[in-house]
């Protein structure tokens, strides 16, 4: 009974198995559709931002040299541009919550291509035609990375997020970045070490963390609105205050950066190594690369290399730009020499705030207002036959100039 009745069990269950297998090409098709929208999302973040960017510059041009130095505030230009980095950086925020980290982090390339097409088309920025072959590098190794980049995807549910967090490869991960990065603060703080790799590193370490938790934030806020709520979970909350927490951290040494090296050099460096390890941080916590083959992945870094050279080419003869002087400089009036002595120069260089002289900011002075301590040149006659230096720069201390204003006042 059970011999005769085998085969038709059998012939009932092989449709199923083979309705099983028919499953397969379309997950695969449907994981590629992610991986193109999450991949479409990120470069049309990046372009919003670009624009957003060159709009906000070009308002600064435009009003460089006002008296007022938040004029800009009553442009259009100026919150047009605002309004559109807030919708690019939706863009790439959603972007992380369809395809795999490791291939969104690398399409920032595409804001730096942007950024410079829209410079030459806007603001008439000189071009050399080798920087068009940066540009085509940089387009080249974008396409590699969109199409070789890994197919790897799961619900971002508190679940697996929790258990990503505490498998061992990312426990030592995290072992490793940490002590790498107490290593680079005690260097860069207490040795003085203002090396920009030293300062970026730090960038990139912190900012690993940040695309770990918005692509966490992200995926489980899709997993929500597709009606499987998420937001109950307490992962989804420490996630969140992570990614607060790194980005502003973030945000602070990059603005500590700028202050000491060019904005190009930031934008080339900061992409190589925030790239390397973001992409490093993906394939550890998310095991973005678990099932894809030698040669898919050789290729995606082959695309990460070529968009690493392209990007560095297209920043590397960047100039900075010449902020507003708001004065003339000696060396620019017709048949006027600089007066100098032993290298001092008597008109100072503008920094990056508009102080001139004694009047400058210190915050080591007692007294609110200090007397500026102005050069005086005073001839000085020396013996015949003995060539003397017709100005001399007397520097004042500072207990001189109290001394001044104490005399002063008594007068």
């Amino acid at each position: 009974m059970e011999g005769g009745n085998s085969p038709n069990l059998q012939l009932q269950q092989l449709p199923l198995a083979t309705a099983a297998v028919s499953v397969q090409p379309h997950t695969d098709s449907f994981s590629y559709k992610e991986n193109l929208i999450g991949a479409l999302l990120a470069i049309f973040g990046h372009l919003v931002i670009s624009i957003a960017l060159n709009l906000q510059k070009y308002s600064h041009i435009r009003l460089a040299g006002s008296k007022d130095p938040r004029a800009y505030f009553k442009t259009k230009t100026w919150w047009c541009g605002l309004f559109l980095l807030v919708l690019g950086e939706l863009g790439v925020f959603s972007s992380y919550a369809f395809a795999p980290l490791s291939l969104i982090v690398p399409l920032s390339a595409v804001s730096v291509i942007a950024s410079a097409i829209i410079g030459i088309i806007f603001i008439k920025e000189k071009w050399k035609p080798k920087d068009f072959l940066s540009c085509g590098l940089a387009i080249v190794g974008t396409y590699l990375l969109i199409t070789f980049g890994p197919n790897s995807h799961e619900k971002m549910t508190g679940e697996n997020i929790t258990r990503h967090l505490v498998s061992w490869p990312f426990l030592l991960y995290m072992l490793v970045e940490i002590v790498m990065f107490c290593l680079l603060l005690y260097f860069y703080k207490e040795k003085n070490a203002n090396y920009i790799v030293v300062i970026l590193l730090l960038v990139a370490l912190l900012g690993s963390m940040t695309v770990v938790t918005v692509k966490a934030v992200a995926g489980m806020i899709v997993v929500s609105i597709q009606g499987n709520l998420q937001l109950d979970y307490p992962i989804f909350y420490i996630m969140l205050v992570c990614m607060i927490a790194t980005a502003i951290f973030q945000a602070t040494f990059l603005a500590q950066a700028s202050q000491l090296y060019d904005s190009s050099q930031i934008a080339s460096i900061g992409y190589i190594l925030s790239t390397t390890v973001a992409i490093t941080a993906g394939a550890t916590f998310y095991l973005d690369f678990t099932g894809e083959d030698v040669l898919h992945i050789c290729m995606f870094a082959l695309g990460c290399l070529i968009a690493f050279l392209g990007v560095f080419l297209i920043t590397r003869n960047r100039k900075k730009s010449v902020p507003f002087e708001p004065y003339i400089s000696m060396d620019a009036m017709p048949g006027m020499q600089n007066m100098h002595d032993k290298g001092i120069a008597v008109q100072p260089d503008l920094k990056a705030s508009f102080s001139y002289g004694a009047l400058e900011n210190n915050d080591n002075m007692p007294e609110i207002y200090t007397p500026a301590t102005l050069p005086i040149v005073q001839e000085q006659h020396g013996s015949k036959g003995v060539s003397a230096p017709p100005y001399r720069v007397l520097e004042h201390s500072k207990k001189d100039c109290e001394v001044e204003s104490i005399h002063l006042s008594k007068k």
